[in-house]
């Protein structure tokens, strides 16, 4: 833990009570992070609080809040809350995200609005509040989380593919602001990882199609997404700014 490669930083993760949110959560405190993150639901409760003791067990500081990401008004009290608590932020992980799949012909306004607030205008409304004690800190890495659909779309899944997409373009233009100040902006693009979203795919009868579609013949893990996740958050991508990753088994090939 001494010589972990975020040791003593302090990282944001939201949407971090489960699946790969809980994952990046523990691999940087595993890394020495200490953690402040996000859940939604009264239903998370439960995991968060586990979460949160799990990491503290790590010897780093962590702490759970249940904040909406994608209101304005709760993202600013979050991260103003977080700088009071732990006096900084270096890290910052948009990870928050839902997907309300339909053909657009059966698509409602409703789904469509909840999609877009929950997965991009979050985006929006955390990193507008981190880039303040990033700038004056001048150093930070936000790492975005979007998804190989963002990039290649899919039937029925027009609005997580837009908010997807919007997400790698907000990053590539935050990555040109905040570049001179030393803060980086980076992508992460799963695809098609297990988690308690993507269940249907690989219990369902299409499983095997969409194997068939993955060069290295299976569904991602959490931890493999929280890897990328790690690197882009370390010095070690320290020359990165403004890309996309696409860990995805090779889908985007």
């Amino acid at each position: 833990m001494s010589n972990g490669l975020l040791q003593n930083k302090v990282a944001i993760v939201t949407g971090a009570a489960r699946g790969i949110g809980e994952a990046i959560a523990i691999k940087l405190a595993e890394q020495g992070a200490h953690i402040a993150f996000t859940y939604v639901s009264d239903g998370s409760k439960e995991k968060a609080a586990a979460l949160e003791a799990k990491l503290q067990a790590m010897g780093v500081q962590a702490k759970a809040w249940q904040s909406n990401a994608g209101s304005f008004a709760a993202a600013e009290q979050f991260v103003n809350e977080v700088v009071s608590t732990f006096g900084t932020v270096d890290i910052c992980v948009n990870n928050a995200g839902i997907s309300k799949d339909n053909l657009l012909l059966r698509l409602t306004e409703e789904q469509w609005d909840d999609v877009i607030q929950t997965n991009l205008k979050s985006v929006y409304n955390i990193t507008k509040q981190v880039i303040r004690p990033m700038m004056k800190a001048k150093k930070g890495s936000i790492i975005n989380m979007s998804s190989i659909i963002g990039i290649r779309g899919n039937a029925g899944q027009s609005s997580y593919a837009a908010s997807k997409a919007g997400i790698i373009g907000f990053s590539k233009s935050i990555a040109a602001e905040v570049g001179s100040r030393n803060i980086r902006c980076n992508v992460i693009a799963p695809g098609f990882v297990e988690t308690d979203m993507t269940h249907y795919l690989k219990d369902g009868s299409g499983a095997d199609e969409f194997l068939k579609k993955i060069p290295l013949g299976r569904f991602g893990k959490a931890e493999e997404i929280a890897d990328t996740t790690l690197f882009l958050a370390s010095d070690l991508s320290s020359y990165i700014t403004g890309q996309v990753i696409s860990t995805c088994g090779g889908l985007n090939i």
